[in-house]
């Protein structure tokens, strides 16, 4: 055999295994650095903290919401509301006004 011949067979044998070893390099490398890798964890916690907190506020403000369109249901309107509701839709309430409600007793 010539030292051709042994050089390209050594090279022939070697190609499979340094295959193998990148493509096993690849996937480390991508599970450490990828975007689900270890280093991504962290961003992800302080994502999934903040997204705690954005859904804590939308929850609140739903239940606002809800509280108010049952005050606003047509069996049992609270008439205060719907006094602050119509003026406020209409235009006649200013922003620095301040509605102070009266008692039934009181107006006679």
């Amino acid at each position: 055999m010539t030292q051709r011949h042994k050089i390209r067979k050594s090279v022939n044998r070697a190609i499979g295994p340094t295959i193998a070893v990148l493509a096993v390099l690849a996937m480390i490398g991508y599970a450490i650095f990828g975007p689900t890798g270890l280093y991504a964890w962290g961003d992800y916690s302080q994502s999934v903290e903040k997204q705690r907190v954005i859904l804590a506020d939308l929850t609140k403000k739903q239940n606002e919401l809800k509280n108010r369109v049952n005050l606003l249901d047509r069996r049992r309107v609270d008439p205060d509301l719907a006094d602050e509701y119509v003026r406020e839709k209409l235009g006649v309430m200013h922003p620095d006004e301040v509605a102070i409600p009266m008692e039934p007793d009181a107006a006679e």
